[in-house]
């Protein structure tokens, strides 16, 4: 048995989910549900970020005050997540009182240490990002709201520790994850880093944490934001939860906050003496009409409305399925229909549909006692036995797409070996046969019901159930001969393309 800490960044309140926020959050869920599956303790954490500028602004458009209009947003998330079946351990937001002190924990100990200054600095400040840019970044025409700002600000000694987090990532290969990620980061890091401004003054904008070394300042969001992941477990409140989870943390995030992750954050860690986390993973963007989904755009997709139409397992299916980790993937509902009429109407539900009607049709909807295996069956109980360890290989990976293939592939493969072995007709002359055809093939469906469980909980607990199967275990031989396979409506009734779409 081992442990696993995973977390995803704690999403922005200036507005409702949407499906990128949605991805992250059932890619943790499905990674902490399969370690889960495996035996191991699994700590899940998410949450949100609730202070800052944007969030202050949002506020003020709505005439509320900004605690308030966090408190009205928050459950968008939490109930979104319940509708996804979402399992997290935790729900973080950054106006918890227990988060304010670490926070300002943190600041008081990294002040004292040398690591924080005062200085004046003048520069180009987007306030879509909330942050000071250079002067290449504002002639790439890529941020916005861009403004030019002189003041006194409190500075944190970033580039004390670039050549100790360059020294770290090369001798930590899987430290970021994918290898183009942690590519784009060294190359990053080339370059002198700057120091980090690390706070606004109440001036001019006041939501947000105080300094504890200057209360005319409050502190930048990503210095209190980050430091959600250690608050979490229980930093400077419960040191034995911190000491079993720190280590084992895998942040998983969209590519768009890579940098923050991947250097603000380790130095942060650095300067308070603590270990980096054991994996940063960026995946790509849920693009439309290959563009990034951008409110501005007015192309955001609302998981909400997928989910009360298709249902919430095949739209965490087609996420997994579709995105490969760390490239873009592009939506489109044609290409969800497409996913989900080929892979859980034509392959996994028209297996389970096959079985049980066939079963019902000549074993009275009782699985049949398996006789001698053939040189085919035995080969179909290889593929199933072997399914563990190669889900367990992509996992480990990261690459939940293809752990998801490996089992589509041999479901796909049972139901060519139905068509070959055609046990309604064996059964005219052979019902001992056919009855061993339909047993393997119906184990195979046990199999794949369970390791597909963590992407679609409910509908392969439906599948389990209608088969009778009491073992969870992956292995072969889980379905109990003389079992009454339970009657029911198809898994994943097929999909009609709307032609005048």
């Amino acid at each position: 048995m081992s442990k696993i800490y995973i977390t995803t960044p704690i999403y922005y309140v200036n507005d409702k989910p949407h499906i990128g926020h949605a991805y992250t959050t059932i890619l943790a869920d499905v990674l902490a549900r399969y370690h889960k599956a495996e035996g191991d303790q699994v700590f899940f954490l998410t949450g949100l970020d609730e202070h800052g500028q944007k969030v202050q602004q949002a506020a003020q458009k709505r005439s509320m005050s900004e605690q308030d209009h966090c408190d009205d947003l928050a459950p968008r998330f939490t109930e979104l997540w319940k509708k996804l079946e979402i399992q997290n351990d935790d729900f973080i937001r950054t106006t918890q009182d227990r988060h304010i002190k670490v926070v300002k924990a943190v600041l008081q100990k990294v002040y004292d240490s040398g690591d924080i200054y005062a200085d004046e600095y003048e520069g180009w400040y987007s306030v879509a990002e909330e942050r000071f840019i250079t002067e290449t970044e504002k002639e790439s025409g890529e941020f916005r709201d861009v403004k030019c700002l002189k003041e006194r600000n409190w500075f944190f000694k970033m580039s004390k520790y670039q050549q100790k987090l360059v020294d770290h990532i090369n001798e930590h290969p899987d430290f970021i994850q994918p290898e183009h990620r942690k590519n784009e980061v060294l190359g990053f890091l080339k370059k002198p880093l700057n120091d980090l401004c690390i706070s606004r003054p109440k001036e001019r904008m006041s939501w947000g944490i105080e300094l504890p070394f200057d209360s005319d300042y409050v502190t930048y969001v990503w210095f209190d934001a980050l430091l959600n992941y250690i608050t979490g477990i229980g930093f400077n409140s419960d040191q034995k939860k911190f000491d079993t989870w720190w280590t084992l943390s895998v942040h998983l995030m969209a590519k768009d906050i890579l940098t923050t992750h991947c250097v603000y954050w380790p130095t942060m860690l650095f300067s308070l003496g603590l270990p980096l986390p054991k994996k940063i993973f960026a995946h790509g963007w849920w693009l439309i009409s290959e563009t990034k989904m951008s409110k501005s755009l007015g192309n955001v997709v609302n998981p909400l409305d997928l989910v009360d139409q298709y249902g919430v397992d095949s739209v965490r299916y087609y996420l997994m399925r579709e995105m490969v980790l760390g490239a873009d993937a592009n939506f489109s509902l044609e290409s969800f229909i497409k996913r989900y009429n080929s892979d859980l109407a034509n392959d996994f539900g028209n297996l389970l549909n096959r079985v049980s009607g066939l079963i019902g049709k000549y074993f009275d909807g009782k699985i049949p006692e398996p006789q001698k295996l053939t040189v085919e069956d035995k080969d179909i109980q290889a593929q199933v036995n072997a399914l563990s360890s190669e889900i367990k290989e992509q996992i480990e990976k990261m690459r939940v797409h293809d752990a998801i293939e490996v089992v589509m592939k041999v479901v796909r493969h049972v139901n060519t070996y139905l068509e070959r072995q055609a046990p309604w007709k064996v059964a005219k002359e052979d019902l001992a046969r056919a009855g061993t055809i339909l047993y393997v093939a119906t184990e195979t469906m046990r199999a794949s019901a369970v390791h597909l469980s963590p992407v679609m909980p409910s509908k392969t607990e439906e599948a389990l159930k209608i088969l009778g199967a009491v073992s969870t275990t992956a292995k072969w031989g889980g379905l109990k001969s003389g079992t009454k396979l339970e009657t029911h409506e198809a898994l994943f009734p097929r999909i009609e393309m709307n032609k005048d779409a």
